[in-house]
């Protein structure tokens, strides 16, 4: 089994290729269509700005092929600008548009609380179930309240609520942490970053890309 890491120049993903070593699953970085396509899971990774994000993709010709993997059926996990992407598009330095596989607009956390005004949220915070239960999801045996780490500025404002798969509070704005819809996952958080949660999270995406390999999708 083979997991394939999308490379476009953003953001250094050498974390995210260990930690898939570390659950015992072969990866590759590469932007080779041939190679993502015949994958049996493809991870987007990503920091930094939305705009770059998407014409970095569309400089390297990804669009199509990120389109063309989903509709295989096989798992897709976005992490965090990966998940950003996802969406239909963001306000972050003017409107740009996103990749639209889940519905929703990307916009700035907005923090009020006079303790919680620096943004970005960098953080350890918890995860709590929303809309879609998590057993045979990747946040399958995580307990409720775990913490996972995060650093961002801006979150997925998602239209349907049964896409949405956890949330987490930081001051007094509760956000969308985690989605699901068919066969992508997307996560707000960086659970190459999150210790012994966070590579639990990333073996249950494998195990979910194995499942699917071992029934001929």
């Amino acid at each position: 089994m083979k997991i394939a890491v999308i490379d476009y120049d953003i953001g250094n993903v050498k974390s995210i290729l260990n930690a898939l070593s570390n659950v015992g699953v072969e990866s590759i970085l590469t932007r080779d269509e041939e190679i993502l396509l015949n994958s049996d899971g493809v991870v987007l990774p990503g920091v930094g700005a939305f705009s770059h994000g998407m014409d970095n993709l569309k400089k390297y010709n990804l669009i199509d092929i990120i389109n063309n993997y989903i509709a295989t059926n096989k798992p897709f996990l976005g992490i965090c600008l990966g998940m950003q992407l996802l969406l239909e598009k963001s306000e972050e330095f003017g409107l740009s548009k996103g990749l639209g596989i889940i519905n929703g607009t990307v916009k700035k956390l907005i923090v009020k609380h006079p303790d919680y005004q620096n943004l970005p949220h960098v953080s350890w915070n918890e995860l709590h179930p929303h809309s879609i239960p998590w057993e045979e999801t990747i946040l399958d045996g995580v307990k409720t309240a775990s913490d996972v780490y995060f650093v961002h500025s801006y979150v997925a404002q998602v239209e349907n609520n049964n896409n949405i798969l956890s949330c987490t509070t930081y001051s007094d704005n509760t956000f969308c942490s985690a989605v699901k819809k068919d066969n992508v996952y997307g996560v707000q958080f960086h659970p190459e970053k999150s210790g012994d949660i966070g590579l639990h999270i990333i073996k249950k995406f494998v195990n979910i890309c194995d499942s699917i390999r071992n029934k001929g999708i």
